[in-house]
């Protein structure tokens, strides 16, 4: 496994990401990168919004990789590396690359990587225990490169890529007179240096006859042996060494299990794999990649102390917002503008947290805090960001902090801020061709206070006509949704960014009184005759900092 995987570390935002959330990501993994050495990737935890995608396609930025799931997959951990073979390998070779890597199992891979069977330290025993049979060398199509290899031997007449086929191994002890009674066409005889028994080996059709204690071989023999198409092969070894020997030349092939093999892709979650691990007796299992191909072995104890994948959370720290897999991830920073919230680290962390309107305008204090020039791009994406979540500086969370940093911004993007803030919205709140299911969760968070539950989405316009189409579209989803997700409200906020003011829609038992209680409105007199849950919300336009707020103590008391 290659270092830059396992050191790489993930800048993601919440689960339906908006535009600070996703240019947050992007421009603080590049200030870790610039500052550290290190490889820091931006990530999203959900589809890019219409807003988004405006202010990504104006400045020519690409989209974070979509990242659905933090849980500790097999390509986060370490694995054995073991090199797969050619299937023709002698079980010989395979003993002695076992030996070397400390392996009990051994992967047999074509040309192509493609994983074609394994082989074990037990299957190789079983074959030397149980061979019977004296054909067994040629019905496992021994290439003579084996038989050669495996005897320390050299080719004197033949072919070291051809096959023993056919025939038997027999040990030509008698004397020539008696052998052609034995010998029949195609066998292998292991002989010594009498030449009337290599003579006669030739003559009655052996493919192959193999001369121990390093004899030579005749000029005469070896032109009998030419025409005749045998091959002929001398070893150092004794003919009860050499007898002893020339099973192990044998190909792995015959012996390794090619069907119903248990193999992992390296995108598998550790969690799940250990349950199948268990339940089998094998050491070791392959590790394939998306594509296939064979990339490694994984055995129990890989799986000890395996470090889930290493995160940093930016413009969120509740657990319910955070992508999922979250309890498995190694959490190293978070970087946030919201609220305390219900992530859960194993060890401390650098946490940032101010009250300011954007988290864009943080890392922007961070590039000037760590003396890290701001390009033109980057300027770009965090004063969108400081644009969209403050609505051009209308709303409350907003701070002077935020407009400054946003007009310096904006002069190093080289925009005009006001123009580019209308086009921007303008592109965020193009909806005709979504669906309500992506209307709703184009900007979606769940919350909990106590024992209750709700969750809230917003749409901010400059439309009031679009404001008042999306209203009679998300009363009846909003049902749907509530229902999907049980929780205990849902609400959807319609925000009008020009009267500065917000159309909240509820659903929920109790949900309509909540808000009605919590800033002491009254709900206007269409709603209560058509009995929509629609409470009119004057100088509302922030969830984080009037909204939420409201609710989560209204919920207390």
């Amino acid at each position: 496994m290659s270092e830059d995987r396992r050191d790489k570390t993930i800048v993601i935002g919440h689960k339906n990401p908006d535009t600070d959330s996703i240019c947050s990501a992007i421009c603080y993994a590049n200030l870790k990168s610039q500052v550290t050495g290190k490889n820091y990737v931006p990530g999203r935890a959900g589809h890019i919004n219409e807003e988004t995608q405006y202010v990504l396609n104006y400045f020519n930025v690409e989209a974070p990789e979509l990242v659905s799931n933090v849980k500790t997959q097999v390509k986060d951990i370490e694995i054995r590396e073991m090199p797969g073979v050619d299937r023709y390998i002698s079980l010989k070779k395979a003993w002695n690359l076992m030996q070397e890597a400390n392996a009990v199992t051994l992967p047999a891979v074509s040309s192509g990587d493609v994983l074609e069977g394994l082989i074990t330290v037990g299957d190789i025993t079983k074959s030397y225990m149980n061979v019977l049979d004296s054909s067994i060398l040629s019905k496992a199509h021994t290439r003579y490169s084996n038989i050669i290899e495996t005897l320390e031997g050299q080719l004197v007449i033949g072919d070291e890529g051809g096959f023993f086929a056919e025939g038997k191994v027999l040990i030509a002890a008698a004397n020539p007179d008696l052998m052609e009674y034995y010998i029949s066409p195609h066998d292998l005889v292991i002989l010594g240096n009498r030449y009337e028994s290599q003579l006669c080996a030739i003559e009655m059709e052996a493919d192959c006859i193999i001369v121990c204690e390093g004899a030579a071989v005749s000029m005469t023999i070896r032109k009998l042996a030419q025409e005749r198409g045998c091959t002929v092969i001398t070893t150092p070894y004794d003919t009860y060494t050499a007898a002893r020997l020339i099973n192990q030349s044998m190909p792995i092939s015959y012996f390794m299990r090619t069907e119903g093999l248990i193999t992992f892709e390296d995108t598998d979650h550790i969690d799940e794999i250990k349950e199948v691990m268990a339940s089998k007796r094998h050491r070791d299992f392959p590790i394939l990649d998306k594509e296939g191909k064979y990339k490694g072995m994984i055995s129990r104890r890989n799986l000890l102390g395996a470090k889930g994948k290493k995160l940093i959370l930016v413009d969120h720290n509740e657990r319910a917002q955070a992508v999922d897999g979250i309890e498995n991830a190694d959490i190293l920073e978070i970087v946030d503008h919201h609220k305390l919230g219900t992530v859960e680290t194993i060890a401390p962390v650098f946490f940032r947290n101010q009250p300011l309107g954007c988290t864009a305008t943080i890392v922007y204090q961070m590039y000037n805090e760590n003396n890290v020039p701001i390009d033109q791009k980057t300027a770009g994406l965090l004063c969108s960001a400081i644009i969209s979540d403050t609505l051009l500086f209308r709303s409350p969370t907003c701070t002077e902090t935020d407009r400054v940093a946003a007009l310096a911004l904006a002069g190093a993007a080289k925009i005009d801020i006001d123009k580019y803030a209308a086009d921007m919205f303008a592109a965020g709140s193009n909806l005709k061709s979504k669906s309500d299911e992506e209307i709703f969760y184009q900007d979606f968070k769940r919350f909990s206070a106590g024992k209750v539950s709700f969750g809230v989405a917003q749409i901010s316009s400059l439309n009031a006509d679009e404001l008042k189409q999306l209203k009679t579209r998300m009363l009846p989803y909003l049902k749907k949704a509530h229902a999907e997700h049980g929780v205990d409200m849902m609400f959807f906020m319609l925000t009008n960014i020009l009267t500065e003011s917000t159309e909240l829609l509820c659903e929920g038992a109790g949900a309509e009184n909540l808000i009605i209680n919590a800033f002491h409105v009254d709900v206007a007199e269409e709603n209560v005759e058509s009995r929509d849950c629609v409470v009119e919300l004057p100088g509302v336009v922030s969830r984080k900092k009037q909204l939420i707020p409201a609710i989560m103590i209204a919920c207390e008391e």
